[in-house]
């Protein structure tokens, strides 16, 4: 064993196998694993081992086709048999809205080269005879699903990573890992102890306490899962005969049950309502090749939907019931990527789909490791989209959730209520009392929409216009007429102090750092040039005369926009810059906010701030983009003159104590002008009328500044040598691939609007994808926002979009619909 590595990987099972493999195939072949027992000892030797593309979030589902493909590239390399069998799958919806969901599936899958198709019942029929086609109403057919050998894979990964150069080191436990004053690792083993540049936790079951070895409490839980496998069954032989093929993959949704052929038999799984986590706070360290005692009364619903929808089932005798532990996160997806605070530590754990997503997980990482970029969009799988308070107690409460909903529908509408309400405002009760209807944020508690009366605040669950659509019209009617109100508290909030505060900013954004008074808009970019944030920059001057500067961003992205500050705040040697210098403060809770938009803003705002020393909000006084320390009456703020609505509007900042004392002063100065709250709901549709693009849906990591509209904010012309400067020069002369484009669309026959991820057809083709959008109330149209290839973005040709199955005419909007030269915010 080395004393010295450049990457340790602690974990043997497949995600760990997958991660050494690709870092080897890449190049860093000075790396070595570390497995407690032998590979495949923790969740991997037991999984079921079926494996398909489908995901609620089309870049995963791209990564998933990726890891399924990789089967035959690590088996030939191995030498080493995978047991890897495409038998296709059939998935099963037994209602409209399952069906729905799945012909969304399918319209997602078409621009990421996913040759998935909804099929009828009679169709799913003839590819898996088992099923009782009067219990189902369609299907969906994905051709690259399958099963595989889980420690045939494992061990193919591990056998082609040691081909190139890795080591794989099993009865080798990991017993501790600490830190040196220079970032370096120790790696203390039962063996001895070893050096490494960068450590990777894919400790799996043991995920949480390695990263209790470094003071880390990641989100994650092992829920008990069973499965049944089968005596021989007649009906199996019959189709394997008939058909010369196994007996194709299949998932009932209804039933919740997954199955797939297993010998003469098939094997049966389920993910039932009455869950038990396992090992909730501390996992045994010497668990290993063991199982856990059946439950099957607990299973039974399930089983018994399961032998009404195939009938085949309840003659067939039950071999073996397996009930072995696997870890979740909250959300259900995996945990990736560097560690805030923890130079060169990584995690890939919490994958459930080890066998769907191994592969791609071990992509991601590895090239985030080698280029500082994990070379697609992976937000969903980023262990920053979580934050601290996903304590344990909050992560059991909503692992729970999402394994008993594992194969139910989460409407776009939807919010799931485990653990919550968690994270509240000052004004939260005042809110509920007006009838607001709740989102969660980041564990924070924000106003989706308003009913008449808290006892109207009920939703109804769909993928077609909702309860709340009147209301959101309403909502939106006030704001483009009267006047609107706001809260805003969760937007990431941001304070950058220090001598070199201006200089450090320059660096990290793209944009324009505004003088005192003064805001900007300031996209952030990668090395790589594509965007990863995009930001409002004040700048005040502190009592000293000193400037200070408040970012604010998406509230989502705080983790993730924090560690990528701290590591901008690092010298060439790893170590921190002077706080003197710079320094990056996140409010949180310390600062909280409302927002006020519409014709008669100003009007409130003046009646509000009336008595003050600094009154004057005029137009001529207080322009569109300026920012000022004022007193609201007796109530201190920061309060800028912007607005997401695109209509006349103030950003203001309080601390939480005077949260409640400015509402009441708004709400009662808004009441003679109509005012009426209104919530994300609203706030989206009025952006949608100005093409306003938003964080994690239009601005990601996988565009560039001048393909989704940011370019007009990169200041190519500011001498700073700021991050991404040369790949945004290069970009502006060639045009990027893409450009991100507005379409007006025709759905109200469907009564549906674009929810994401749709397909945009041109001409007959697909071609683009949607971003986002929904319904302009305000201008009474469908709106949707998306990219396509910038040959073509101005096209004056047949545009459709695909939403619920069907191509539905959509027309290019090439300026927004709603004030398209910005007058309305300057009035």
């Amino acid at each position: 064993m080395k004393s010295q590595v450049r990457v340790a990987v602690i974990g043997g099972g497949v995600v760990g196998c997958s991660v050494l493999y690709h870092l080897a195939k890449f190049g860093w072949t000075d790396i070595a694993l570390f497995e407690r027992d032998e590979l495949t000892s923790g969740s991997t030797w037991h999984a079921a081992g079926g494996c398909h593309t489908l995901n609620g979030d089309p870049n995963v589902a791209k990564l998933q086709k990726y890891t399924i493909e990789l089967y035959k590239e690590i088996e030939e390399l191995s030498g080493q048999a995978t047991g890897h069998h495409i038998t296709g799958g059939v998935m099963l919806a037994d209602t409209e809205d399952r069906l729905e969901w799945m012909k969304m599936a399918v319209a997602r899958g078409r621009y990421l080269g996913l040759e998935s198709e909804v099929i009828s019942v009679s169709e799913a029929k003839e590819r898996f005879p088992l099923m009782d086609e009067s219990q189902f109403v369609g299907a969906y057919w994905d051709p690259l699903d399958g099963h595989l050998d889980p420690s045939g894979v494992t061990h193919a990964y591990a056998k082609a990573a040691k081909k190139l150069g890795a080591e794989v080191h099993t009865h080798t436990k990991v017993e501790d890992v600490t830190q040196a004053l220079d970032g370096t690792w120790t790696i203390h083993t039962a063996k001895g102890n070893v050096q490494a540049e960068h450590v990777v936790n894919a400790g799996g079951l043991w995920a949480r306490e390695c990263g209790r070895m470094v003071g880390l409490e990641l989100p994650i839980l092992a829920m008990e899962h069973m499965y049944l496998l089968t005596e021989d069954m007649p009906e199996v032989a019959e189709i394997n005969e008939k058909t010369g093929k196994e007996v194709v993959h299949a998932i009932d949704f209804g039933g919740e049950i997954y199955m797939r052929q297993e010998r003469g038999g098939m094997l049966m799984g389920t993910y039932e309502k009455a869950c038990v986590p396992w090992s909730e706070k501390q996992t045994p360290w010497d668990f290993g090749h063991e199982l856990l005692q059946p439950d099957i009364d607990r299973i039974a619903p399930s089983l018994e939907v399961g032998f009404q929808h195939f009938p085949a089932f309840q003659n067939a005798g039950i071999k073996q019931i397996i009930n072995g532990p696997f870890t979740f996160a909250p959300d259900g997806n995996p945990l990736v990527g560097p560690v805030r605070g923890l130079a060169n530590y990584w995690v890939a754990c919490g994958v459930m789909a080890g066998f769907s997503q191994g592969g791609g997980v071990g992509l991601t990482l590895s090239q985030w490791m080698i280029n500082g970029d994990p070379g697609t969009d992976v937000w969903g799988m980023d262990v920053a989209r979580f934050g601290d308070w996903t304590t344990p107690a909050y992560t059991n409460a909503k692992v729970r959730e999402n394994y008993s909903r594992r194969f139910s529908i989460k409407f776009p509408n939807e919010e799931l209520p485990a653990s919550r309400p968690l994270k509240t405002t000052p004004v939260y009760d005042a809110l509920m009392a007006k009838g607001a209807v709740m989102g969660a944020a980041y564990g924070l508690e924000t106003p989706l929409w308003y009913a008449p009366t808290p006892e109207q605040a009920v939703e109804r669950f769909s993928f077609h216009r909702s309860t709340d659509f009147e209301h959101v019209a309403e909502e939106c009617r006030a704001v483009r007429e009267t006047f609107g109100l706001m809260e805003t508290s969760s937007f990431a909030k941001y304070e950058v102090t220090g001598a070199e505060a201006r200089e450090w900013l320059d660096h990290v954004l793209a944009g324009r750092i505004p003088e005192p008074g003064r805001m900007s808009l300031a996209p952030m970019l990668n090395e790589q040039g594509k965007v990863i944030g995009d930001f409002s920059v004040s700048c005040f001057l502190d009592p000293d005369g000193a400037e200070t500067f408040m970012l604010l961003g998406s509230g989502v992205a705080e983790e993730y926009h924090m560690r990528w500050f701290e590591q901008r705040l690092l010298n060439e040697d790893g170590e921190p810059v002077d706080p003197d210098g710079a320094a990056v403060t996140p409010w949180g809770m310390g600062l909280v906010g409302l927002s006020i938009a519409g014709p008669k803003a100003q009007t409130v705002l003046a009646e509000v701030a009336q008595g003050g020393m600094d009154d004057d909000v005029s137009t001529g006084a207080f322009k569109f983009m300026d920012v000022r320390e004022m007193d609201l009456g007796p109530i201190p703020a920061r309060v800028g003159r912007v607005s997401f609505t695109g209509d006349q509007g103030y950003e203001i900042w309080v601390g939480p104590e005077y949260q409640r004392a400015l509402f009441h002063a708004l709400w009662e100065a808004g009441q003679p002008h109509g005012m009426k709250l209104f919530g994300a709901r609203a706030l989206n549709s009025l952006r949608l009328e100005k093409n306003f693009g938003t964080w994690a849906r239009e601005y990601r990591p996988i565009y560039g500044p001048y393909e989704c509209g940011l370019g007009r904010f990169v200041s190519l012309k500011k001498e700073a040598d700021f991050v991404g400067r040369r790949a945004a020069e290069a970009e502006k002369a060639d045009g990027g691939a893409l450009r991100l484009r507005a379409f007006r669309v025709e759905s109200d026959r469907l009564n549906a609007d674009v929810l994401g991820d749709e397909a945009i057809w041109f001409d007959g083709s697909v071609k683009g994808w949607v971003t986002s959008g929904g319904y302009a109330h305000a201008s009474k149209t469908s709106i949707a926002l998306g990219y396509v290839p910038k040959e073509i973005a101005d096209a004056d040709a047949p545009w459709e979009i695909e939403i619920l199955g069907e191509r539905v005419p959509a027309h290019l909007q090439s300026q927004p619909i709603f004030d398209p030269n910005g007058g309305r915010m300057r009035a």
